[in-house]
């Protein structure tokens, strides 16, 4: 990482305790990054200096049940609602009525979450690596999913001759 300095504070989130990383002007634009699964906050370890550099305010917390956060033993306490409302208890822990949210694979599937629960707290939504959930699990429900995606993420390639007959 470059010289940009870290802040490293655990943060009250409605029963939990979670463990961020902030960066960047204190007056900057938040923009809160989640990251995915198995991974913590260091998983966006490039993209924070370059952010804070752009004039962001950088919020990288570690989810619940990750890294230096809490880890309550109950399963109830990781559904995607609950995740959600971690990131709005964060940002109004730091004094934020809106943010840019970034997510990232299972942060991806919060961030998806947390938009359709409250779009106002949101700037803008970035996702990364994951299809709306609801989607997702209406294409699981139409067949072979697996062999359906296979062939998207292959026929963007116009040249491979495995979508001469995709239909």
């Amino acid at each position: 990482m470059t010289d940009i300095p870290l802040e490293k504070v655990h943060i009250a989130c409605g029963d939990i305790r979670l463990h961020v990383v902030m960066a960047g002007p204190s007056d900057g634009p938040p923009v809160i990054l989640l990251h995915g699964f198995p991974e913590f906050w260091y998983g966006w370890h490039h993209q924070i200096p370059a952010l804070a550099a752009a004039g962001f305010r950088v919020i990288v917390p570690d989810q619940r049940g990750y890294h230096l956060s809490d880890k309550p033993p109950q399963r109830a306490a990781y559904t995607l609602d609950q995740l959600a409302n971690d990131s709005l208890n964060l940002m109004a822990a730091l004094g934020h009525a809106q943010v840019h949210l970034v997510g990232h694979d299972w942060g991806a599937a919060v961030a998806w979450e947390l938009a359709e629960m409250h779009p106002q707290y949101l700037r803008s939504l970035t996702i990364l690596n994951v299809p709306h959930t609801r989607i997702f699990e209406q294409a699981m429900q139409r067949g072979n999913w697996a062999r359906d995606c296979a062939r998207v993420a292959i026929c963007c390639s116009s040249s491979s001759p495995l979508c001469q007959n995709a239909s």
